[in-house]
């Protein structure tokens, strides 16, 4: 009893720690129960709304099935059917509508509002005893048939095209709805007169003829120099300096010596006298100088000398006190009374021009208009750069107008051709090859001719060959004309070429 009571506080302590192991069993057990439940209705929920979508997808989807689809034109959407068919416009196989078609259809009103305006059309060319005519898909040119049907392509209606046989000319018809919208004019061929005229630039430069220098002729020093700057305005007789020279001076005492010999002997001093003159005169000594040294009868230390002529300094190489001698261009002086025109022209065009042609010179700059003047002088030579041929014309210039290095504009009268076929030259259509153009041959017939062009000049284009007088060309809205031709002109070609492999496996099946 005594051990049992000591042993009470352990037995208490082990129950106590019993009943607490239990109670969180307990606790761990509920909270699991409590989990799963909220588990289980939460999944029981999910499940509910699937099953729900499910459904609905189900019915959208028989709903889409039962619906019929719509067929469209890829040419007219606005062309629509609840069955497979052709398009009433087109004859093109419809199509199923896609939902993103349905979505860019309603945005594109103003493209088919355009695309079905009202277009006009070529005509077919009539069908003579030796041509043929083909069937061509108008989307697909490459699909041709010799019978008509439907593109196997697109299943557009084949269009007919008239072909001739290789010795005819190709013929399109364009009626008139289509003359309106491109525009087309035409003009008739004539005889007359075209006047070779040749526009270029010329630039202006000094008369050559016009240019003088000053040289001396003896040796000595520049004394007094009374020329200053280039570019200074000279007259003639004005003073351009004074030069000291031993040899005038020895010049001017024999002169002086002639003169007193002549009062001995009358005839030896008048030959004398004569040559002594003229020793002066060739030495540069003006007469006036002569004339003061036999008033004075003294030396002249500081001979004077002149200008010869009008104009502008235009080189100056000597300064005062400078020594000179023979040989030295001491001042070039040119007259601006005339000048020069250096125009440049092609060598294609050179067979125009001849000495004494007519010519116009415009300087708008000066305000100087059709300055009229003749070719003086055509250079025998070409420029080795630009390949081309000076003129020279010679103009007046009494107002110093025209000043040398400015830029002209030339026109160059090279003489008419008379009685010659002309056309415009917008007319021409250039390929490279050949040159051709579109001649009407009724009110909506028309057809390619090939032509050889002389002369081009004033807008105007001289035909050689291929037109006749009376003819009328197309001279806007030509280059469709042109294709279509060409187009037809293969198929020609490509027509031949078959019949001609027919002709020959035939003849290989009779062997």
């Amino acid at each position: 009893m005594k051990r049992f009571i000591s042993n009470l506080p352990a037995l208490i302590q082990r129950a106590a720690y019993s009943l607490l192991l239990i109670s969180l069993s307990f606790l761990t057990v509920s909270v699991t129960v409590a989990a799963d439940h909220d588990h289980s209705q939460h999944q029981g929920q999910t499940n509910t709304h699937q099953a729900q979508a499910h459904e609905n997808s189900a019915h959208e989807t028989n709903a889409h099935k039962n619906s019929a689809p719509v067929y469209i034109c890829p040419m007219h959407p606005e062309v629509t059917s609840d069955q497979e068919g052709r398009c009433p416009k087109c004859n093109m196989f419809l199509v199923v509508k896609d939902e993103e078609e349905e979505s860019e259809v309603s945005h594109s009103s103003t493209v088919d509002d355009i695309i079905n305006s009202p277009k006009p059309e070529l005509m077919p060319t009539s069908v003579q005893a030796s041509s043929s005519t083909k069937y061509v898909c108008p989307m697909h040119p490459h699909v041709v048939s010799d019978t008509e049907g439907t593109c196997p392509i697109c299943g557009m209606d084949l269009e007919p095209v008239t072909t001739s046989s290789s010795t005819e000319e190709v013929v399109v018809g364009v009626s008139g709805g289509m003359q309106q919208a491109l525009g087309m004019r035409s003009e008739t061929v004539t005889k007359g007169t075209l006047w070779k005229l040749v526009r270029t630039v010329g630039t202006v430069e000094y008369n050559e003829n016009a240019i003088g220098h000053v040289h001396t002729r003896i040796t000595g020093w520049i004394e007094n120099l009374l020329v200053h700057t280039v570019g200074q305005r000279i007259k003639k007789g004005q003073l351009l300096y004074e030069l000291y020279s031993p040899e005038l001076i020895n010049a001017q005492d024999d002169y002086m010596q002639a003169r007193d010999y002549l009062k001995q002997d009358k005839k030896r001093g008048e030959v004398l006298l004569r040559k002594a003159r003229q020793r002066l005169n060739l030495l540069g000594v003006s007469e006036s100088t002569i004339a003061q040294l036999e008033k004075t009868g003294e030396t002249i230390y500081r001979v004077p000398f002149y200008a010869e002529q009008d104009g502008f300094v235009s080189q100056l190489t000597v300064r005062h006190g400078m020594y000179i001698q023979p040989g030295d261009t001491l001042i070039e002086i040119v007259d601006l009374d005339s000048v020069w025109v250096i125009a440049d022209v092609f060598e294609n065009e050179q067979s125009w021009l001849k000495q004494g042609r007519p010519v116009e010179v415009t300087s708008s700059a000066q305000g100087l208009f059709d300055i009229e003047a003749n070719i003086d002088y055509i250079y025998p030579e070409l420029d080795p750069v630009t390949r081309a041929m000076r003129v020279r014309i010679s103009l007046p210039n009494p107002e110093k107008q025209l000043k040398p290095g400015t830029l002209v504009d030339v026109k160059l009268f090279g003489g008419p051709e008379r009685n010659v076929l002309s056309i415009p030259t917008e007319a021409l259509i250039f390929t490279g090859r050949e040159n051709r153009v579109v001649v009407q041959l009724d009110d909506n017939q028309f057809t390619s001719v090939a032509v050889k062009v002389g002369m081009i000049a004033q807008g105007k284009a001289e035909i050689i060959e291929g037109l006749n007088e009376g003819d009328r060309v197309i001279v806007s809205g030509q280059f469709l004309i042109d294709s279509e031709a060409s187009i037809q002109g293969s198929l020609q070609r490509l027509s031949s070429a078959s019949q001609g492999d027919d002709s020959q496996s035939n003849a290989h099946a009779h062997h």
